[in-house]
């Protein structure tokens, strides 16, 4: 398995990010190794990316959140001469698979929300301070702060090249960041995702496209004055007593199937499935906070987050022709609950804060992972609270209905708890019960009435929690008809379907990015106006510009 894309690095091994803190502020320097790719056949040079990079960054982001608590403000800076950030590769998008390319767009577009609701979720300020050019997905990472300051000098500038550069587009939040986030005027923003040259200076703020500049003399007092104005407004409640982050306990089967210390992954490729085991707590929840605090990473709840977090990067960047995942767990629902009910109590612990945060990214991770995903409540699951959010997360569940015959597992339920109906919200912003009873929200209602009541199969199906239940004589019929029908579709045509069902009610910037933006870029990664051999992308630093077929479509 040495050839497999590791989303799991850490400070000694990162190649491209370094961190310097300070106190309640944080000095996060982009220094990327341009030989250092994570394919041979290009170079990452002038802070360009690639999806190597972003996995390191990802990182660090995450142990701002759990092993440095006490940072209120990050400032993201350059470590080099005259360029903040080129963006994404160019040579690696050229010669990437389409897949590699959407995928890659997808994990930044995670990566980048998950820093931007950092302020939010954790109370850590993001500032971009720009000093020299700041192109494409270079500008992309500074939309995602919170602030963003441009120093006024020759070099400075920001900027969106891709539509005439490269006939694809900022891909990476960039469009919709400018017109929702910045609230850019309309026509400021096609004059300014139209120009290779981008925006300095002055016209960079008045234009909404920055908050701040300042001469070149002054910038770095500036932007540290900033940053401790950021960090002396916060709210943030600290703790000097953070939570290492330890290697994940993981290991690779022959035939490609993981295993975690709470999560299986079993690989069927002959069938095109995956299937998620998720086992449920074995020891009972830690008597208080500062219990969990001792347990750090090994706590049963961040523990699991961080495996199954893992294993859903993991299906989707090595195992892409598998497009069925189902989720099964195993364990005992009492527990689990228990374990939950520690965070939600004390909610307003950092600790606590950060676990739960952590849950609500995991499952938006699993909302948009463009496979089938179908859910088994099988006797003997542990389907409640945050791991119950998993059935509205599916496109489909199945649920065992009365005893099985030899089976003395305890029988199949469901048990809802408080937080299924506020905790974990959507890229919508509702909570996946809201996305699902969007046209009955009394049904959200009647299924809070039965808060902590573990609901066996008629209950569950009667409440909407669940799709079918099928007794002994079905059950194994019904899946397994289910399973091969999902296997004969196209894949196109199911991941199209799939995105447009989940993603139900109001529209947001979040979902403006991955519905809408992600959704065109993907179609545009195609076409042989940037593909094709005399694309703009295979084309781009040749002198010779790309050629386009002309038909609008």
């Amino acid at each position: 398995m040495s050839s497999i894309i590791d989303f799991q690095t850490d400070p000694s091994k990162y190649r491209h990010w370094k961190v310097e803190y300070d106190g309640e502020i944080a000095n996060l320097f982009m220094d990327v190794d341009e030989t250092a790719g994570l394919f041979p056949g290009y170079e990452l040079k002038l802070n360009s990316y690639d999806l190597g990079v972003d996995i390191e960054l990802a990182d660090v982001v995450q142990r701002m959140r759990f092993e440095h608590p006490e940072v209120k403000v990050v400032v993201m800076r350059s470590a080099k001469d005259k360029v903040f950030c080129a963006g994404a590769n160019i040579r690696m998008l050229g010669g990437a698979s389409h897949a590699h390319k959407v995928n890659f767009c997808k994990f930044t577009n995670e990566t980048r929300n998950t820093f931007e609701a950092a302020e939010a979720d954790s109370g850590q300020n993001y500032i971009a301070a720009v000093k020299g050019a700041c192109a494409g997905g270079g500008y992309e990472l500074a939309l995602a702060c919170n602030h963003i300051m441009l120093t006024n000098d020759s070099t400075s500038s920001v900027a969106l090249p891709e539509v005439p550069l490269l006939a694809v587009l900022p891909g990476t939040g960039g469009l919709t960041r400018v017109t929702d986030k910045r609230k850019v005027r309309r026509d400021l923003a096609d004059v300014f995702c139209s120009v290779e040259e981008g925006v300095k200076g002055q016209r960079a703020v008045d234009w909404r496209l920055v908050d701040e500049v300042f001469a070149n003399s002054k910038f770095d007092a500036s932007v540290q004055e900033r940053a401790q104005a950021f960090a002396a407004s916060s709210t943030k409640v600290t703790s000097e007593q953070g939570v290492e982050l330890s290697p994940l306990s993981r290991s690779f089967a022959e035939d490609g199937s993981v295993t975690y210390s709470t999560v299986e992954v079993a690989l069927d490729r002959a069938e095109g499935r995956a299937t998620i085991t998720i086992n449920g707590p074995e020891e009972d929840a830690p008597a208080s906070m500062q219990a969990l605090i001792e347990q750090g990473a090994q706590a049963y709840m961040l523990r699991l987050a961080r495996e199954l977090d893992d294993a859903i990067l993991h299906l989707r960047l090595n195992e892409r022709e598998l497009g069925l995942v189902v989720f099964r767990t195993q364990g005992d629902a009492e527990k689990l609950i228990a374990h939950e009910a520690l965070l939600t109590d004390n909610a307003d612990h950092w600790l606590a804060n950060e676990i739960l945060k952590y849950w609500k990214r995991v499952l938006k991770r699993v909302d948009m992972t463009s496979r089938s995903l179908v859910a088994l409540v099988e006797h003997g699951s542990c389907f409640a609270g945050v791991l119950a959010e998993l059935l509205w997360s599916v496109d489909r569940s199945y649920m065992m209905l009365e005893e099985f015959e030899g089976d003395n597992r305890p029988l199949a339920a469901v048990t809802l708890t408080n937080s299924n109906f506020s905790t974990f919200p959507m890229g919508n912003d509702l909570t996946r019960l809201q996305t699902r009873f969007l046209g009955a929200p009394e049904a959200v209602e009647t299924a809070q009435g039965r808060v902590g009541e573990p609901l066996e199969a008629d209950a569950a199906e009667a409440l909407g929690l669940i799709t079918y239940a099928f007794d002994d004589i079905d059950w194994e019929d019904e899946v397994r008809l289910f399973m091969e029908e999902r296997a004969s579709f196209s894949p196109d045509a199911m991941t199209g379907m799939e995105a447009n069902l989940r993603f139900a009610g109001p529209e947001t910037m979040e979902t403006r990015i991955f519905g809408r933006l992600t959704a065109w870029q993907n179609w545009i990664f195609q076409r042989p106006n940037a593909v094709g051999e005399e694309g703009a992308l295979q084309r781009y630093g040749t002198g010779v510009r790309g050629e386009y077929n002309m038909e609008r479509v």
